[in-house]
């Protein structure tokens, strides 16, 4: 699977929106970044970086590090914790899925080798 169809399974699976999806991959394969850092990579306004980084915080996507940085925790965590977030909110029993766990394994080597330069 690559990096477009991960992406693809976020929307579809725990329902991100397509710069929300960007975004938290974006930071999970390469390291905490600045919301103007991710602004500049995504070509996005640096306020819409701001505000999607906050999303994802409250989606339990990302953690701030400092005011001004924002970090992906372990993926294989962080999909299922948004799965579970998603299904809490829309009342849907939580349960195994198998795309979402696959997420959460496919993003473990870039996640990790973006945190060993």
């Amino acid at each position: 699977m690559n990096i477009q169809q991960i992406e693809e399974n976020l929307i579809s699976e725990i329902k991100l929106d397509p710069i929300q999806a960007k975004t938290f991959l974006l930071i999970t394969c390469h390291g905490k970044m600045s919301p103007s850092q991710i602004s500049s990579k995504l070509k996005i306004s640096e306020d819409l970086a701001l505000k999607t980084a906050r999303d994802l915080m409250n989606l339990g996507a990302l953690i701030d590090i400092t005011k001004t940085e924002f970090e992906a925790m372990h993926p294989r965590f962080t999909a299922v914790n948004m799965y579970r977030r998603l299904c809490e909110r829309e009342n849907i029993e939580f349960k195994r899925n198998k795309i979402v766990d696959s997420i959460g394994v496919l993003l473990e080597k870039p996640y990790e080798d973006a945190r060993t330069k």
